[in-house]
């Protein structure tokens, strides 16, 4: 069992898959007949994927305590994820003595113009997002690369005054 330190640590690090990983045979799993030709190996087995998202659903739930929470899903491809994650935390709500009551809405963010990058970020959705004002927002989004996008959705909802903002990606 690792020391608290060693806890923290992981926590703030997430997991490192190092690039020499040759990833699980695929003789482990079960997996559509169609994906058959396309797939070497499994990196991370959809368990692990789905233990992980339970631990930062508690994460989430220790750091905003009995608070309502906004999710702010970042369409398309924080979709599922989102719905993973709230799904966890509301399961993990009811199985406690707390209660965390969530709103969630959806925004769509652009920054593509006929496949070519753009410096303007189009937020589709978020014209009024004046009910954050106030609350915790938690941004849910698959993917954060270069960190650009995600700044400027970070300024866009700061505008907003909302009481904290916490990011999940």
């Amino acid at each position: 069992m690792a020391d608290d330190g060693d806890l923290s640590s992981q926590r703030r690090d997430g997991i490192v898959i190092g690039d020499d990983w040759p990833g699980y045979s695929l003789d482990l799993f079960s997996y559509p007949a169609h994906y058959a030709g396309d797939l070497d190996c499994v990196i991370i087995p959809h368990g692990v994927i789905m233990d992980r998202t339970e631990r930062l659903a508690r994460n989430i739930m220790d750091d905003l305590g009995n608070h309502d929470i906004v999710v702010l899903c970042v369409l398309k491809g924080g979709y599922q994820f989102s719905v993973d994650l709230v799904d966890r935390i509301k399961a993990l709500s009811c199985n406690s003595n707390r209660s965390i009551p969530m709103r969630v809405h959806f925004i769509r963010l652009k920054s593509y113009l006929n496949d070519q990058s753009t410096e303007d970020l189009h937020i589709v959705g978020a014209e009024d997002l004046s009910f954050l004002t106030g609350k915790n927002v938690l941004i849910v989004e698959a993917i954060v690369g270069t960190g650009k996008t995600m700044k400027t959705l970070l300024k866009h909802v700061e505008a907003f005054k909302p009481n904290m903002i916490k990011v999940a990606g």
